[in-house]
This record gives C-alpha cells, sequence and structure tokens, in this order.
C-alpha cells in the first residue's frame, strides 16, 4: 500500500491526473511541479503552489 492508494488513487499518477481535473489546471503543470517539489509535497506543497497558481495566474 502506498499514501496514494490509502487515498483512494490506484497511484501517483492517478492522484496527480484527478488534482489537474479538479483544480481545472493541465496536467502538464501539474506533473511538472509535482517533479520540481518532489513525492513528499504531493499533499502539502504541491496543493499550496497549485492553489496559489490559480489565484495569482
Amino acid at each position: 500500500m502506498s499514501i496514494y492508494t490509502d487515498e483512494g488513487y490506484r497511484g501517483r499518477k492517478d492522484y496527480l491526473e484527478n488534482l489537474a481535473l479538479e483544480m481545472g489546471i493541465s496536467e502538464m503543470t501539474v506533473f511538472t511541479l509535482a517533479d520540481v517539489l518532489g513525492p513528499n509535497e504531493d499533499f502539502d506543497g504541491l496543493i499550496t503552489e497549485l492553489e496559489d497558481l490559480t489565484i495569482y495566474a
């Protein structure tokens, strides 16, 4: 099991795809930012950065 499957996703890719869809942000943007921040930030820093992006973009 992983944190992604514990949260109901098939894996990290599925989580990031759903995050992009839910936030209305392109998958390319989400995957790029997730790659820069790393998986340790997927449920914290990544979400914060994406929220900031939607507010200030």
